[in-house]
């Protein structure tokens, strides 16, 4: 039996790690930056260990609708979600992730867009993670 996606990246040790990593990347990036400023970065670094710990199949972190909320009014633009997606792959490299994994982490941020149907991910996108495309 193959192992989730939750698993791969290290259980919660390793996605709080990687979360944690993002979410500083945003925090100083010039397309993102603005947007959490002002925002309790601990309680979204929690938010996001909920998220990807829930997308990747592992235990529920939150109560059903947490999430979503936490989003409530942020809209992206293309621009934006290019960002966060180079962040997180650039967070998942540093913390020794695999190219499939980071194609399967990539299709969860494009669910919160709405772009992809929102679940344990199974299968690699092809992402390339020294790219900030899918």
């Amino acid at each position: 039996m193959t192992e989730r996606l939750y698993q791969r990246l290290g259980a919660a040790a390793g996605v709080a790690a990687i979360v944690d990593d993002a979410v500083d990347r945003h925090a100083v990036n010039p397309l993102l930056g603005a947007l959490l400023r002002g925002r309790d970065l601990p309680q979204l670094k929690a938010l996001g260990v909920s998220l990807l710990v829930a997308g990747s199949g592992g235990p529920a972190l939150h109560e059903t609708g947490a999430v979503p909320t936490a989003h409530a009014g942020m809209r992206f633009s293309d621009d934006e979600l290019d960002a966060v997606i180079a962040d997180v792959a650039a967070a998942m490299v540093e913390q020794g992730a695999g190219a499939a994994e980071i194609g399967e982490v990539i299709s969860l941020v494009h669910a919160l867009k709405g772009e992809a149907p929102l679940g344990p991910a199974s299968g690699s996108v092809g992402n390339d993670p020294g790219t900030d495309r899918v």
